[in-house]
């Protein structure tokens, strides 16, 4: 799965002597107070800007955390296993890094497609289990006295990571719940008891043909954990039947197919969910309907996510 997801998109890691010349334009806003006070769709796009900067040396990361307004960065690294923290006065975000071609690592821990025990109950994908172990001892220390509102948030594998690091933070002895998890071109991560232990508000973004959404398959007893927020061909925001669903996949592999592209390997850029979501975004704040068929859903996300903390 990671070896054709990056070879789609390398990850982009300049070395320090580019840094002046930063190699992202940011769709978000510079934050002007708590994630929690921007709409829910601004938030999705804060996170998953931040899922793809992840894949940048640290300081190009610290450079552009600096600008949207979450100037403290920390980069945690062991044997191949990555993830930033963005912190500001009121928040911190932990963001996985995905899959990178030539991480020896990464590509163990995607082809490891065995299940192990999980912690809680049930079974969890090996390989991703094995890449949270490495840096859970880091994570969990810098967990255990944060008292800032906390969001986690990744990227193809990064998403796999995110999802299992915020399940073991919320049942865990450390403090802060996940305020939210949002996972872009996430796989599915264990099997059902797995992922109905614990209750995240995790939205995960599927765009289209994304084909390692699609992995590992159901057959092998995993399951999908979290809100599917799904993308169709046309990058708009719908819930689909299976039916549909099939016709509009079809209609995306076919447009990729004319335009000399595998569409199943094209939707899986993180830059194609920004640019679907920035567009959700200026949708919804010039009081479109970005979901039409979905109203009720973003409805019910919008107040939960405005719904304060007891």
């Amino acid at each position: 799965m990671g070896v054709l997801a990056k070879q789609i998109r390398p990850p982009v890691r300049p070395v320090a002597a580019d840094v002046e010349h930063l190699p992202h334009t940011w769709r978000s806003q510079p934050l002007a107070g708590p994630i929690k006070d921007l709409s829910f769709w601004r938030q999705a796009l804060l996170l998953a800007e931040l899922a793809d900067i992840a894949y940048y040396v640290e300081e190009i990361a610290a450079r552009l955390g600096e600008q949207i307004g979450l100037p403290n960065v920390r980069y945690l690294d062991r044997d191949g296993a990555q993830a930033y923290f963005f912190t500001n006065e009121y928040d911190t975000v932990v963001v996985c890094r995905g899959t990178e071609a030539h991480e020896w690592n990464d590509i163990k821990a995607d082809v490891n497609a065995l299940m192990a025990l999980a912690e809680t109950v049930g079974r969890v994908h090996r390989g991703f289990k094995r890449e949270v172990d490495d840096l859970w001892p880091q994570i969990e220390e810098i967990l255990e006295t944060n008292a800032k509102t906390l969001w986690f948030t990744g990227h193809s594998l990064g998403g796999a990571m995110a999802a299992i690091c915020a399940g073991r933070c919320k049942l865990s002895h450390i403090e802060s719940t996940p305020a939210g998890l949002h996972t872009f071109g996430g796989p599915r991560v264990g099997n059902r008891a797995y992922v109905n232990h614990a209750q995240l508000p995790h939205y995960r973004w599927v765009n289209n043909n994304d084909i390692v959404t699609r992995v590992p398959p159901p057959w092998l007893g995993y399951r999908h954990t979290g809100k599917e927020m799904y993308l169709n061909a046309n990058g708009k925001l719908r819930r689909l039947t299976g039916w549909q669903r099939t016709k509009d996949r079809l209609r995306g592999f076919l447009r990729g197919v004319r335009s000399w592209r595998i569409d199943h390997f094209t939707d899986h850029l993180q830059i194609n969910y920004i640019n679907y979501i920035a567009e959700i975004v200026a949708a919804d704040e010039a009081g479109e309907d970005v979901a039409r068929k979905t109203q009720k859903l973003s409805q019910r996300i919008k107040q939960r996510v405005r719904k304060p903390k007891p």
